[in-house]
């Protein structure tokens, strides 16, 4: 009896030091990174030095980009660009990240395609293109990338419109729903 009590005390323990260990960890560390910065700067006010630790450092982000990445970035892009398959690769993954994190996302039209006009199975993707009439393809037709799930990738397939309903939700929630295997809910 007093064995079984002591395992479940034991038990009950752990689980409290699990509960409570991270929290404190965080908070301790917070606090020793707190004062380490505010005691670089010799300051009277506290927190005053983590402000101007904090505006400065993004002083010399704005420099470094404007004087360093920039035109490094821009000498690179024209370099790569000469080069007939790496031109092709390179623009290729460029688009395709800028599409999911750069600041023209373009995965910002979710819908539901229907896979046949017989069949009632449904298919999450997002819209990239409604104008096809520079690849001779006639109107009435989009273009909708459809991501795989639990994966980074996808197809492209070219859909009629009456196949397209628009879905009603945030594009990012969309993508992790797919990616995930519909297993995260928006």
């Amino acid at each position: 009896m007093i064995n079984r009590i002591f395992r479940r005390f034991t038990a009950y323990f752990l689980k409290g030091l699990v509960l409570i260990v991270p929290i404190g960890i965080t908070f301790y560390v917070v606090y020793k990174v707190f004062t380490f910065l505010d005691g670089l700067i010799p300051y009277e006010v506290p927190g005053v030095s983590i402000v101007v630790i904090v505006f400065g450092t993004a002083l010399l982000g704005l420099i470094g980009t404007a004087l360093i990445q920039t035109p490094l970035q821009s000498l690179f892009n024209r370099a790569i660009e000469r080069i007939p398959l790496i031109k092709i690769i390179y623009t290729s993954v460029r688009d395709m990240l800028s599409a999911f994190v750069g600041n023209e996302k373009r995965f910002n039209k979710p819908v539901m395609i229907q896979i046949s006009r017989e069949a009632e199975i449904f298919k999450l993707g997002f819209v990239t293109q409604k104008d096809l009439s520079y690849l001779g393809i006639k109107e009435g037709k989009s273009a909708v990338y459809l991501p795989h799930s639990f994966n980074f990738s996808g197809n492209l397939f070219i859909v009629d419109n009456d196949l397209i309903t628009p879905i009603d939700a945030p594009s990012d929630e969309v993508m992790k729903f797919i990616v995930s295997g519909g297993i995260t809910r928006i």
